[in-house]
């Protein structure tokens, strides 16, 4: 089998899932990117360095997430896993909801698929995407960071398919020192809720949508929330605080994905950060993730 013998890079961004009421469903890819390059080496040796978030603590083994992304996009393409040298610049904070995993995910899809002088006729888009939800198991990240800009993605049966739309509205990025693990917050969940929330949330959904494309006067409203963010306030205290002091100011902020990360959608409201908080004011990346 033969690989492409220059390096291949990728530029993955983050992603911010649920946006309050568009839970498990609308993500939007966030101007913040993770880059990871790759070549291919003589023999079967895997060497990893990391720069960035997680560089004291990420494997540098096949266990390392864009490892096994790769490893899963092999396979599928019926390919053998060479030699690889993978250097990993991070620049999403992890478990901060920001969708670090998802951005590893779909690298490590598209680096894999770059590698293979066939690989665009053996994974479509499509696959690749259907791929990168199997291995996330839910569709809300990987799909903004895959297509970029809006995205409402979905489950038909066992298939995601997923919406694209074009935005532009102003982000701030409030993030916590201190994480906060994905599978706690779900854990915090319960198994229902009442029918009058489900209803009440579909209704803001559908408002953030329009929201988003063009009547920005509607985010506070579209951006209320009953199905998730009440449930994890316990876990993350401080940026339930945030969010109750922004809304309370007209600010429209949600939990960005499982939190703890808080975002907004205005510009100059930097100085409302905690001491000890990152504040990134940024935009939507309308691109999603690109091999360079």
């Amino acid at each position: 089998m033969k690989y492409v013998p220059e390096p291949v890079s990728v530029r993955v961004p983050a992603s911010s899932a649920n946006l309050g009421p568009g839970y498990d469903a609308l993500g939007l890819a966030l101007a913040v990117h993770d880059e990871l390059t790759v070549q291919v080496l003589d023999g079967h040796d895997l060497q990893i360095d990391v720069t960035g978030e997680g560089d004291d603590d990420l494997p540098r083994d096949a266990s390392h997430l864009v490892v096994q992304a790769m490893d899963a996009a092999f396979e599928l393409m019926g390919v053998p896993r060479p030699g690889l040298r993978l250097s990993c610049l991070n620049r999403i904070p992890h478990a901060r909801g920001m969708g670090s995993s998802s951005a590893a995910i779909v690298g490590g899809i598209l680096l894999a698929r770059a590698l293979v002088p066939a690989g665009a006729e053996l994974m479509s888009d499509g696959a690749a995407y259907q791929l990168a939800n199997d291995l996330e198991g839910h569709p809300d990240n990987v799909a903004a960071a895959l297509f970029g800009g809006l995205t409402i993605a979905w489950v038909e049966g066992a298939a995601v398919d997923v919406q694209r739309l074009d935005v532009d509205v102003p982000l701030t990025l409030f993030v916590p020192a201190s994480p906060v693990s994905t599978q706690l917050a779900r854990g915090l969940l319960p198994e229902t809720v009442p029918h009058a929330d489900a209803a009440e949330n579909a209704g803001r959904a559908a408002l953030l949508v329009a929201a988003l494309l063009g009547a920005p006067e509607r985010l506070i409203s579209a951006t209320e929330d009953l199905l998730h963010q009440p449930y994890r306030a316990s876990a993350m205290p401080e940026s339930h605080a945030l969010l109750r002091r922004l809304r309370v100011d007209d600010v429209p902020a949600v939990i960005s994905g499982a939190g703890p990360t808080v975002l907004a959608f205005a510009h100059g409201v930097s100085d409302r950060a905690p001491a000890g908080w990152t504040v990134h004011e940024t935009s939507v990346d309308e691109h999603g993730a690109q091999v360079v």
